[in-house]
């Protein structure tokens, strides 16, 4: 088995690109066109925006609106039909996302290839694993076996295990019951306040309550507001 056939769905989207200034990253009209069988559809449309480190920017708008798409474009899953990105941080995957697991090899096999791809040490980032998703023994067997909610519960303490610069979250932003979400909470929010985020979320308290700034789309277009709270009631009008 390679490599590649693996990590896919986690790519190396935290080596900073060379033409980026450190410690922020950049959208540079950003455009992004599927082709369907009803002909071309344009998704995103000349989309800019730039946040620094400790800023946390919501990405806002209706299902449909591009909001998945450009986080997938700025994690390196995806690339833009036109425009580019300049990653000056060390940039997580999407929160959550689970794609790049083995379901053939056990949690703790998987947690030892990732730290291998980042260059992480395993035993750390492990113990720690363990303990943040509390599921024990199950780490030692084959992740096809896990249920939706255990695949992400080691995704999400994976991406908080790594410790990267800036976090990527795509609508999922916590995880498991009630408890388990106040921990997740506690972690992403309170012990990691320090850390940029791009959120793409539908939660306008949220957004009102942790976020400097937001990014509204609608119709491809995309606008950066400072206020959030203006940001957020622009997007419940839509």
């Amino acid at each position: 088995m390679d490599r590649d056939s693996i990590s896919q769905g986690l790519p190396p989207s935290s080596v900073p690109n060379e033409q980026a200034s450190w410690g922020r990253i950049r959208a540079v009209n950003i455009s992004k066109v599927f082709h369907t069988q009803l002909g071309e559809k344009r998704v995103l449309d000349n989309v800019s925006f730039e946040i620094r480190r400790g800023e946390k920017m919501a990405i806002l708008g209706r299902n449909g609106s591009g909001k998945s798409t450009l986080i997938r474009i700025l994690s390196g899953v995806m690339s833009p039909t036109s425009g580019h990105t300049e990653i000056g941080m060390r940039l997580s995957w999407p929160l959550a996302l689970d794609g790049g697991f083995e379901g053939g090899l056990t949690g703790y096999d998987n947690i030892r290839f990732i730290c291998s791809l980042y260059d992480k040490p395993f035993r750390e980032v492990y113990d720690y694993v363990r303990d943040f998703t509390e599921m024990g023994d199950h780490l030692l067997l084959p992740m096809r076996s896990y249920s939706d909610g255990m695949r992400m519960r080691v995704a999400f303490g994976l991406s908080l295990a790594i410790e990267f610069d800036c976090i990527l979250i795509d609508e999922v932003l916590f995880v498991g019951d009630t408890r388990f979400q106040r921990k997740c909470q506690h972690e992403l929010l309170d012990r990691r306040k320090d850390r940029a985020m791009i959120i793409a979320i539908h939660s306008h308290e949220f957004v009102s309550e942790y976020c400097t700034s937001a990014l509204v789309l609608k119709d491809g277009k995309g606008k950066v507001f400072s206020d959030t709270t203006l940001a957020a009631q622009i997007y419940n009008s839509l």
